[in-house]
């Protein structure tokens, strides 16, 4: 479990969330994961595993949630697992598996939520799909509530849709976080695997997608693609506590249905100390209106 993860957890445990299930694909011993804050080095113990101690953490929190390990991978369940879950959060991974999870959560009889994070460094993204979204709108002085509906599109479609048609003041984040995932499919590179030797094959995966997509390079600055690969697996404290927030806040939101959520995607980046939010729409045939929002952190 990442350790924006780990800030999600804490934070939606605190807030009194129903119930919490950590999944286990890859389990691994709790000496080699010490770097995490649910767990003090002096509590560590090599016979269980990193996310047992950080379930048993977690419940220290507050013990009226009630946290769970779930062992296995989502392929080893029956097709109805999910169907016990009302929102699936899937951390640093490679794109087609979150597009897969993604999938999944859309196949369910039951509306799943999927939200996804990653933290590169000191760069993060979100993206959100509610699939649709019913929401009370908080009404103002003399004026009733109101409830307001949302569609969301997958990631796959919202990964699709064509640079030369989105506004020019779409945050170039977007543009190079497309860019380091096409490297590392193509690569069989697993996220934080590439680092600063790979900079030309980036910056030739840059062009290669550029060009497809009808853009100059320089969309993606050089810089910006450095800062990225310097990252390598390290994610920042300080931007794993704002991104935990940030998603803590939009799981919240879904779950009591309550104040209008973040569409679709959300960017940090501290070099300009902002929050950006991009809703990014499924591509189609017309023009694309997108709107854009600055949050200051």
């Amino acid at each position: 479990m990442s350790n924006v993860l780990t800030e999600l957890c804490k934070n939606i445990v605190l807030a009194g969330i129903g119930s919490l299930t950590l999944m286990e694909d890859a389990p691994s011993v709790s000496t080699v994961m010490n770097t995490s804050f649910l767990i003090p080095v002096e509590q560590i113990e090599s016979d269980k595993s990193f996310l047992t101690e950080c379930a048993e953490s977690l419940k220290d929190f507050n013990p009226m949630v009630h946290v769970t390990v779930e062992k296995g991978s989502l392929e080893e369940k029956p097709d109805d697992f999910l169907n016990n879950f009302d929102v699936v959060v899937v951390g640093r991974s490679l794109l087609k598996y979150r597009m897969h999870v993604n999938s999944l959560c859309r196949k369910r009889g039951p509306k799943i939520a999927f939200l996804s994070v990653d933290c590169r460094g000191p760069l993060g993204e979100i993206f959100i799909d509610l699939q649709t979204h019913t929401y009370v709108l908080k009404a103002k002085e003399n004026v009733p509530h109101s409830l307001q509906n949302l569609v969301y599109c997958s990631l796959e479609e919202a990964i699709a849709a064509r640079w030369d048609r989105l506004p020019k003041k779409t945050t170039k984040l977007f543009y190079a976080m497309r860019i380091m995932e096409d490297f590392e499919q193509s690569n069989s590179r697993l996220p934080g695997q590439v680092t600063l030797d790979d900079l030309a094959s980036v910056l030739d995966t840059r062009k290669r997608l550029c060009e497809s997509q009808g853009m100059p390079e320089t969309l993606v600055p050089d810089k910006l693609l450095h800062r990225l690969l310097y990252a390598e697996a390290r994610e920042h404290p300080p931007v794993c506590a704002i991104l935990g927030g940030i998603l803590g806040q939009e799981l919240l939101k879904v779950l009591s249905g309550k104040g209008e959520p973040l569409k679709n995607f959300f960017f940090f980046d501290p070099m300009d100390g902002k929050g950006i939010t991009e809703e990014i729409p499924r591509p189609d045939d017309t023009p694309i209106i997108m709107q854009s929002a600055e949050i200051e952190i």
